[in-house]
């Protein structure tokens, strides 16, 4: 009865079961491929390398490189059994075609995408790879390949060639443009970062515009992550890095030395000429007594040539506590093992304000370790704090509650006195006022 069915409706029977035979074999084939290809290469390949735990081990299996390659041979497999096996005007064929081209254009962009991951992967452990921004890089050929993937898949579906595609698509140029903006941006701006090596993954970043102040961890086709010291995560717009500007640590970090730059505020009234008993103190002082013992030969030798009156302190030139403690603090930063003798080391005096006289130190510790620097920069200016009052120098600073509670003890501890002062001096013009 099914036969008198196929008869009636004109349909071959023979060239149906020899259909259903190519297809049965064209599938049995692609089992068999399946299971050799994942069930027996990449699991052997996996625990073959598995016990090394390379990193190119992790960077291929975790990507699933050859899963990817091995399903794209599959399809190419596919559509060669297609070829042989079927009738070019079967209808069946072109089906099978169709599906088949799509199948391998798919995981042929896959396999791409994770042929870009395992490179990023290994690049990114070398030196020449964390100088470049290779995530940047990867997203834009994935952009790219995904484009061309498709124009394949369209043509493909509706039977053109992808030359009479790409020859419309000038006319959608501007809406690419517009809807591909900041990927673009982001690409032009990464090749720029890195052809000028301005910025790579790990480098310290500050960029108080968008409240970024840390380590780049990220470097993307459209943003740049940076791990702020208090571990937050701030995302900055790649081509702003070209845009606006913003200060890489890198070049100190590179140097071995990070710059120690504090002034203190010395108060003006403190500042006076050294008496020969300040003089002959000071000279104890391990530090300063060759400074001391020169200046004061200078200093001596000058005064005589232009016999200069010394009973006038104007005259000729004198010792000052403020310029013994520049000395001091010069030969002490000199001395101390913490600070980078080969870079710039000075003591030097600012203008004056309203504030005080400033005095800075400029130098350059021996380490860029964050910690170890600021201890470094503590100890210095405890020293500093501590040893003013050995020139007989004062910190200036704005009076304080306890300045002004000191004051108003005093005031009251004096008012009495002065109170009884001025009643005796005119108690007797009082008394004189009475008796008239």
């Amino acid at each position: 009865m099914l036969t008198e069915w196929f008869n009636s409706h004109q349909i071959d029977v023979q060239r149906l079961i020899d259909l259903g035979e190519a297809l049965g074999l064209i599938a049995a084939i692609s089992i068999v491929i399946h299971l050799i290809l994942h069930r027996g290469v990449i699991l052997w390949l996996n625990r073959f390398t598995g016990h090394s735990e390379t990193l190119w081990h992790k960077a291929v299996f975790g990507q699933k490189l050859f899963s990817r390659f091995a399903l794209l041979i599959q399809g190419i497999v596919i559509a060669i059994q297609a070829q042989l096996w079927l009738s070019d005007e079967s209808a069946i064929y072109e089906i099978l075609q169709t599906l088949t081209s799509l199948w391998i254009v798919l995981y042929a962009l896959l396999t791409l995408y994770a042929v870009l991951g395992v490179i990023e992967v290994l690049l990114g452990r070398t030196q020449a790879g964390r100088n470049l921004p290779l995530r940047g890089i990867s997203q834009s050929l994935k952009i790219i390949f995904f484009i061309v993937a498709a124009l394949m898949s369209t043509s493909i579906l509706i039977g053109k060639s992808p030359v009479i595609l790409l020859s419309g698509l000038g006319a959608m140029t501007a809406v690419i443009m517009l809807v591909f903006k900041d990927p673009i941006l982001g690409l032009v701006a990464g090749i720029q970062l890195s052809a000028n090596k301005m910025l790579s993954v790990g480098d310290w970043l500050e960029m108080p515009k968008y409240g970024a102040d840390g380590d780049v961890i990220d470097i993307s086709l459209t943003t740049v992550k940076v791990q702020n010291w208090d571990k937050t995560i701030t995302t900055i717009p790649t081509y702003a890095l070209i845009s606006d500007s913003f200060k890489n640590w890198k070049g100190m970090q590179q140097s071995g030395g990070r710059r120690i730059k504090r002034s203190l505020l010395i108060d003006a009234t403190s500042v006076h000429f050294l008496s020969e008993d300040e003089t002959r103190y000071l000279r104890k002082a391990q530090l300063l007594e060759p400074y001391i013992k020169d200046k004061v030969e200078e200093i001596s030798r000058y005064n005589e040539h232009n016999r200069s009156d010394l009973a006038c302190r104007i005259n000729g030139r004198r010792l000052t506590n403020i310029g013994s403690f520049r000395a001091y603090l010069e030969r002490y930063l000199r001395q101390n093992p913490n600070i980078h003798q080969h870079m710039t080391l000075m003591v030097r005096q600012l203008p004056p304000t309203h504030e005080g006289i400033s005095l800075e130190i400029y130098c350059f510790t021996n380490t860029t370790v964050w910690v170890e620097y600021e201890r470094i920069q503590s100890d210095i200016f405890d020293h500093l704090y501590a040893v003013m009052p050995e020139f007989g120098l004062r910190v200036s600073q704005a009076p304080t509650g306890h300045d002004f509670r000191e004051w108003r003890a005093s005031a009251n501890q004096q008012r009495p006195k002065n109170a009884e002062a001025v009643a005796s001096e005119y108690q007797p013009a009082a008394d004189s006022m009475r008796m008239n």
